[in-house]
């Protein structure tokens, strides 16, 4: 699931990134525990050179973007060993990712990422990638943020939720961070994110045991879900609501 937030998906722009195993990403607005950019130290113990772009350069899940607009924020070592430093463009990232290219020296360690139940009517899922189709009509508490895949509505979420909870990902440029929202509303979808400094992007425990909603769609604003509420109790108003 290549949603492009540097916790656990690796963002790949241009044909480059899709054939070479130097990897760049957004880094969500760095967030919780510096969340947004925990998988570059990962890639660093196999060998694989990567970067953050920042947050407020690119917009997050739009590779193209990335590639044109990217200014790295974050370069693990490997990458500042290919000449990647903070301030560079994505463009000229690249450039040096093709002047020393590598290839991993090991397997990586796979990072656990799943699905929980978090109360009996709220379902926690760590990626957007893993809903399936018998999430419908429940609350999903999901790690992914909230921002639609390369701007298709499509990509907003597959099944019909009772409510719906992202990461804002720091919001970033263009505010797509939550562009996953509106689109959710005129389907009639109550949704909302979580402020990136509240809880762990690519977590659903995280969100669900910390997070605070920084942002509502419609739906979710008239049925009382407000700016600053916790997840468990939001998840807990809409359940009273709606069921």
């Amino acid at each position: 699931d290549f949603d492009g937030d540097g916790n656990d998906d690796v963002f790949l722009a241009q044909n480059f990134f899709a054939t070479q195993p130097e990897t760049m990403r957004n880094d969500a607005g760095r967030g919780l525990d510096d969340a947004g950019v925990a998988g570059l130290s990962d890639l660093d113990q196999i060998g694989v050179a990567a970067a953050c772009v920042a947050h407020t350069s690119a917009r997050i899940a739009d590779a193209a973007d990335t590639f044109a607009s990217g200014i790295i924020s974050e370069a693990n070592v490997a990458a500042s060993g290919c000449g990647v430093t903070p301030g560079m463009s994505a463009q000229d990232a690249a450039a040096a990712f093709q002047r020393h290219a590598n290839r991993p020296t090991a397997q990586p360690h796979a990072r656990h990422e799943g699905r929980v139940q978090l109360s009996p009517q709220v379902l926690g899922i760590d990626s957007i990638g893993l809903v399936a189709p018998g999430d419908a009509h429940k609350v999903l508490v999901i790690g992914s943020h909230g921002a639609l895949h390369g701007g298709k509505p499509e990509s907003a979420l597959s099944v019909e939720a009772l409510f719906a909870v992202f990461h804002d990902a720091g919001v970033g440029k263009e505010s797509v961070g939550i562009s996953r929202l509106p689109v959710l509303a005129a389907r009639g979808i109550a949704a909302a994110c979580v402020g990136f400094q509240s809880a762990r992007i690519g977590e659903a425990r995280s969100l669900w045991e910390t997070g605070e909603i920084s942002y509502a769609n419609s739906v979710a604003l008239a049925l009382g879900v407000r700016a600053g509420h916790s997840v468990k109790a939001s998840a807990s108003h809409i359940i009273r609501m709606r069921t």
